[in-house]
């Protein structure tokens, strides 16, 4: 059974640093692309937004203009977990983050991790809340 499970998320004040991890179990974790994702609670019908993407095996990282130098995706497959450091974090930046999952197979693998649409991705964690007070 495949599982992500999100932890990290918290209340830290604007200008401050979190770090969030997903771990994955029931999967080979070089075999996919991993994302993370955010919906703000408080905007009613809101979708969830790509923030960053990254397909290891191709080098291929994908951010968000909105947290472009500031946030970074890393990952460690010994530990089967995905990370988003996060930094100088303002209140926009406030949501729920879902870690999720695409199956990597060659050329649309690829244009996954590029675009980060929520859409391709099939495998979602529970998420973990991010708040950020002014």
């Amino acid at each position: 059974q495949v599982q992500l499970v999100e932890s990290g998320g918290g209340l830290v004040q604007a200008g401050g640093s979190l770090r969030l991890s997903c771990t994955a179990s029931g999967l080979t974790f070089d075999d996919y692309v991993m994302g993370w994702f955010r919906q703000p609670a408080q905007v009613p019908g809101k979708q969830r937004d790509g923030v960053s993407c990254i397909m290891s095996s191709e080098g291929i990282t994908y951010y968000a203009d909105s947290v472009k130098g500031r946030f970074s995706i890393s990952q460690d497959n010994s530990k089967n977990t995905v990370y988003l450091e996060m930094n100088n974090l303002n209140p926009d930046d406030t949501a729920v983050y879902y870690c999720a999952a695409h199956k990597a197979t060659s050329a649309w693998a690829a244009y996954v991790a590029r675009t980060c649409g929520p859409g391709n991705f099939a495998i979602w964690g529970q998420g973990t809340q991010v708040t950020v007070s002014s």
